[in-house]
């Protein structure tokens, strides 16, 4: 191996926290260069990525309603493994992770790499401020150091690394998570946008954030495409000024942050 690369989506930057703090740890154990690509903002999914047999790439995506997010899924269709062994990583806000990790980990099958390890971490929910709050913790990066000092003396051990690693979910995967009302009526927030208060300062930074360049630069108020709920412009807005209000979304969230409180833990495969 000559190279281990953090390729990873990351809206809040959890996922990043996780991929890149794994990866600079098998670096450091092989002895080997460490690069990151990290795909979150749109016209960066204009690049054609591609590995090598020589390459290591710890992959990271978040879990959106149990699942790989879908509007990331043609992206990654045309990122090539050539062979390059792979760590699949998703990260979940404490409520669970369901298919994500299998269906990422067939994903990067199907694309010519071969998964050796895999993990499901945790991180803050994107919708909330106290549910997994300021995780991945201290006790989370331990969790993944040690992980990455295990794959490493997989990888020097040359122990196993022809077999896909086995993880936990369902195959077929389960439909997305679909969350209810306090009657049991399904819940639609897929067309939920955020909305801008008076702290707004117009610094253009939710612009720049969107992943999905959903947020008009002429009038940051305007949301013209699609919105993912990655929270990426509420989180990191330097006011405040955004935010979601409609009573489906809040309720779903609060519903999360009571029934979820628990402490969720990391899972990880090797």
């Amino acid at each position: 191996m000559k190279n281990v690369c953090a390729m990873y989506f990351s809206g809040t930057g959890t996922t990043e926290k996780i991929v890149t703090t794994i990866s600079k740890e098998i670096s450091n154990e092989l002895k080997i260069s460490y690069s990151k690509f990290d795909f979150t903002i749109k016209n960066v999914r204009n690049i054609q990525k591609g590995f090598t047999n020589e390459d290591v790439v710890v992959f990271g995506v978040p879990v959106i309603a149990g699942r790989v997010p879908n509007l990331l899924l043609k992206y990654l269709e045309g990122v090539k493994g050539n062979g390059a062994l792979v760590v699949p990583i998703v990260l979940f806000g404490n409520r669970n992770f369901d298919d994500a990790l299998i269906e990422l980990r067939n994903i990067l099958a199907e694309n010519g790499f071969v998964p050796i390890a895999a993990g499901a971490f945790v991180g803050e929910h994107s919708f909330s401020n106290t549910l997994g709050m300021n995780r991945p913790d201290g006790r989370d990066l331990e969790i993944a150091s040690q992980f990455a000092r295990d794959i490493a003396e997989k990888i020097k051990s040359q122990r196993d690394l022809s077999k896909i690693i086995k993880v936990r979910g369902e195959d077929p995967i389960r439909p997305y998570y679909q969350p209810r009302d306090s009657k049991g009526n399904p819940i639609d927030i897929r067309k939920v946008k955020p909305k801008t208060n008076a702290q707004c300062i117009n610094c253009k930074l939710c612009v720049a954030l969107c992943p999905l360049g959903s947020i008009d630069y002429d009038n940051v108020r305007e949301i013209l495409g699609v919105c993912m709920k990655c929270c990426a412009c509420v989180k990191k807005c330097p006011t405040g000024a955004k935010y979601y209000d409609d009573a489906n979304y809040l309720y779903h969230q609060h519903e999360l942050e009571d029934q979820y409180a628990r402490r969720a833990e990391p899972e990880i495969f090797l």
